[in-house]
Order: C-alpha cells, then structure tokens, then sequence
C-alpha cells in the first residue's frame, strides 16, 4: 500500500472545509476561533505591553494610533463593499450561475483594489499633515514622526487584507465558515514574529513590521479553499456588468455608515491626545475587554445570520425572517448579558490577568477597571447593534442604520467634547459617552425595524428579555458577595495563581446562579444551548451536520488586533 502524505492531510483537514448548514452551527464555529483569535489578540497586547508599554516616547501609544488610517481605509473601502452589498449579491448570483458570480466578485475586488491603491499612495505621501490633524496638544513631534513611519508601513498590510476578506466573503456565502473564523490566529501570530525577532533591532517598528506578516498569512490561508470551491480570479474593470451596477447603488449608504463609526474612532484619538499620550491605549484595553463579549456572541451570531437572513428577505412573507431576528436577539442577549456582569464585578482581576506585567502600573490597573465597568453596562446594546444593522442590510436597506448611525456620531462626539473640554472629565467621559450611545442606537434600530416589520417589537421580544435580566440580576448578587469574601478571607491575589483561583471560583458561582434562574424563569435559549453543546461530542461532525434550527423557538421568533 503506497503511504500519501497529501492524502491523510486532506483526511485530517477535511473538516476544515465543511458547510454550516443554519445560524447556530455558523455561530459556534465562529465563536469557537474567535474566542481563540481573542486569546491570541491578548497575548499580542500582553507582549506589547511588556516590550513597549512603559517606554518614555510612549511608543504603544504611537502604534495603535499609527493603525487608525491604515484600519480606516480598509473598512471604508472593503468592509463596507463586504458586509452591506458583497455577501447577499453574491448569494443572489450563486443560486443561478456560480461562475457568473465568481465573476462579478472578481470585478468587485479588481476596483476596490484599485481604489485602494490610489488613496494609499495618497496616504503616503500625506501622512504627516494627516497624523497632525488628528492628534490632540499633548503630542510631541517625535511620537508624531514615529506615527506617520508606522502608518506607511501598515498601509500595505491592508492590501492583503482587502484581497483576504473578499475571500472571507465567498467562503461565508457558502456557508464555509472555518477557515475564515481561523484566519485570524495567523494574523495575531504574525504579530507575534515580527516583536520577538525584531523588536531589538527595530523598537516598536517591529510591531508594525509584525502586522505586514500578520495580514499576509491571513490571506494566505484563506486562498486554497477558494480556489478549490471554483473561483477563477479575473482581470475585468466590466462596471456595467448587472451585479456591480447594484453594488454601487447600495454599497455607498454602507459605506457612509461605516464611515461615521470610524471618524468616531478617529475622534477618539484627537481626545485622548488632548487628554495625555498615554491615555489612548489606556481607553482602547478598555474597549478590547468589553468587545469580548461582544466578539465571541454578537459578532458571530449576527455574522452568521447575514447569509440565512438574506435567503429570507427574499421571501414576501416577513415572518420567519421576524422570527429569526427575534431568536438572535435573544440568544445574544442570553450570552453577552452575563458576561458584561462578570466584567463589571471582576474587573480589576480580569485587568491584572490580561495585561498585567511588571511595565504595567497598579495605579494604571485601577483606571483601566474604572473604565470597563463604566463601558460593560453597554455591552448588551452593543452586540445587539450587529445583529440588527445586518437585519436592515439582508432586507437590502443601507439607509436606514446609515441615518441611525450618524445621529449616534453626532451625539457621541457632542458628548465626548463636553466630557473633556468643558466638564475635563477625560477618560471616564469618554466611557460614558460610549456607553449612552450605544443605547440610543439600538433603541433607534428597534424602532425603525419595528416599522419595516410589523409587530417586530413586541411580546414576543420583551417576555425573553424582561427573563434574561431578571437571572443576571440575581446574578450579579450573588457573584459580588462571594467576591468580595474570598478576596479579603481566602485568596492572596498578589500572586497569579491565587488571582486565576480567585476569578475561576467566582466566575463559577456566577455562571451557576445564572443557569438557576435560567431554569426557573423557563428561559428557552437555555434549552437551545445546551441541546447544542450535547452535541459536541464528535464536534467535527456536528459542525457539518447539527440540525439545531434556530426557528424553534418559544416565540417562533470584530479588531483587528
């Protein structure tokens, strides 16, 4: 018997390339790599921290602002395209011809990317008038030179990421979903080499130098099951060609929408710079905690659904396309509720796990707790926002989140300009700022969805609600008490192994109270949850084939780095 070495590669990855056939096996996929991915993003802080966190010149600092403009260009010009016009055109053209939508996404990337290319040289050329602009008086012009080198070399790393995510893109709308969920522990990884071979060398060049690494074998792993699914890349500009004319005409909203998110986090760099350098990577550890949450439900449930959700828009009847938002909302709210509670109660251990290092100051710890409580109360709304924006996107309206989504930019930068100009509350102003938004933009989304579908908000949505935070209340009880016992009586938390007993013993007897109440108030998602993770046994398997059906239910209802 001849042994072949491709032939048991292809048997032991197999499962690599297998089809989620419903919302949920989708989601656990993307939710198993991302919390992967995340713990993968935190470790990249971690070792940030260690190597850069308490430089003189601030150069963490430098760095995660350097990536705003290279981060911007990539979501207006990809991701926008991607997430609003991209994935339900291409599912569209897929059930008729694949080669023909093969085609058009061939089209749509060639003009992208030159599009890209263009505004890149731009940026390079301008990119220390543009670093100016949008940094507060608390910079000097060394950090500034620092910024401007590290924009252009990370510029080109969203090249590869613009190309990778439209691979990202078809794979999801054939409902292939692993491979892309993976992607991005390659891309931490990449980071990863470039700090530990060239931080000597370089400083924290190597960092952005990581990043280049980092994008390119995010596309790399990527590109295999593309091609092998049938897609023939194409040279064609054809603009007049059906599919892209429809692209165009639904994809600007989008893209303004998208816009407005990312000129809030420009804004957010102008703020914290006005307040002291320093103060940007503090706010951001903030936000990367809380989009954990955020990252491992919202995301992946709301990511998953776009394609389901875009099949059943098409229908006339809206019901069971109402009663599939409805069981996401629930099933997201079932997840990301108790873990905003875990946040808010366990912040100062959760701090000192994730980016404690001797580089990291105690005082600093305590402001990084003060802000992720202040944001965690924000963590349902926000993850709830996904879901809904691609609610409005598979009914093909881009308008409507893109008004939504500039009122809540107006309101944000109104309230993030009094919070550190007028009231110099700096930090914690702009924590609440966050947190006030991003309930006023979901109550918008309910309202005006509730107008596009009616009977959207009703009982239907608030009985399950009105359950779920009735069990994270009680939650919320009892985790504080034993807390605050085992901290003073039991756990020495100036050593890490007692830290880690203390927050796993805790987190427990939250998490059991939780599912107490859940069984007593007769949650349903509960069921749903547990039915499925019964069935991960043989996890390959049930990743292909689970027939867990999102529409049975009581009410027949991410970082880069």
């Amino acid at each position: 018997m001849t042994f072949s070495l491709t032939s048991l590669f292809n048997s032991q990855t197999k499962w690599l390339e297998a089809k989620q056939n419903n919302i949920l096996s989708a989601a656990s996929v993307i939710t198993s790599a991302s919390m992967l991915s995340a713990m993968a993003g935190l470790i990249v802080k971690r070792v940030l921290n260690f190597y850069y966190y308490d430089s003189a010149e601030k150069a963490l600092d430098t760095f995660w602002l350097a990536f705003q403009i290279p981060d911007l260009m990539f979501q207006l010009i990809v991701i926008g395209a991607l997430s609003a016009a991209f994935i339900p055109i291409f599912t569209e053209y897929k059930k008729k011809n694949s080669e023909k939508a093969f085609f058009m996404s061939s089209i749509m990337m060639n003009i992208l990317l030159l599009v890209f290319i263009v505004i890149a040289i731009f940026v390079y050329i301008f990119a220390k008038q543009i670093t100016i602009l949008r940094t507060g008086s608390e910079i000097s012009p060394e950090q500034i030179n620092i910024i401007v080198n590290l924009t252009r070399i990370m510029l080109w790393s969203q090249f590869f990421f613009a190309i990778s995510n439209f691979m990202t893109g078809i794979l999801q709308s054939f409902q292939r979903f692993i491979i892309p969920a993976i992607a991005p522990l390659f891309y931490n990884f990449g980071i990863l080499i470039g700090v530990f071979l060239f931080s000597h060398s370089l400083g924290i060049y190597a960092a952005g130098l990581g990043v280049l690494i980092g994008a390119f074998l995010h596309m790399s792993i990527q590109l295999p099951l593309v091609f092998k699914l049938g897609f023939k890349y194409n040279f064609s500009l054809n603009i007049k060609y059906p599919g892209i004319k429809k692209f165009f005409k639904i994809m600007p909203p989008r893209v303004i929408s998208i816009g407005s998110g990312e000129l809030r986090k420009i804004m957010l760099g102008f703020f914290t710079t006005s307040v002291g350098m320093g103060s940007y990577t503090l706010i951001l550890y903030a936000l990367t905690l809380i989009a954990i949450p955020i990252r491992f439900f919202g995301v992946p449930i709301g990511q998953a659904s776009l394609p389901f959700l875009s099949e059943e828009a098409e229908e006339k009847d809206k019901q069971k396309f109402k009663n599939l938002v409805l069981q996401s909302l629930h099933q997201i709210s079932f997840l990301t509720l108790p873990s905003s509670i875990l946040l808010l109660i366990l912040r100062i251990p959760v701090v000192r796990l994730v980016f404690g290092t001797k580089q990291f100051p105690w005082e600093d710890t305590i402001l990084l707790g003060k802000l992720v409580a202040i944001i965690a109360i924000s963590v349902v709304a926000q993850a709830l926002v996904h879901l809904l924006s691609r609610a409005f996107y598979a009914l093909k309206d881009t308008k409507t989140p893109l008004m939504i989504s500039l009122v809540d930019l107006s309101l944000y930068l109104s309230l993030a300009s009094y919070f550190v100009f007028i009231s110099r509350q700096g930090l914690y102003g702009l924590a609440l700022a966050t947190t006030i938004t991003a309930f006023v933009e979901l109550i918008l989304l309910l309202v005006f969805l509730n107008r596009k579908i009616k009977g959207f908000v009703s009982r239907a949505l608030w009985v399950p609600q009105i359950k779920i935070i009735s069990a994270s209340f009680f939650m919320a009880i009892f985790l504080y008490l034993p807390y605050k016992i085992f901290d003073e009586l039991i756990f020495d938390t100036s050593r890490t192994v007692e830290l880690i007993g203390l927050t796993l013993t805790t987190s427990t007897i939250g998490l059991l109270v939780y599912i107490y109440f859940a069984l007593l108030f007769d949650i349903w998602e509960l069921k749903i949850f547990t039915g499925l993770i019964s069935k991960f046994g043989p996890w390959k398997k049930t990743l292909s084939e689970t027939q867990e059906i999102l529409v049975e239910s009581s009410t027949d209802n991410p970082d880069t780095i």
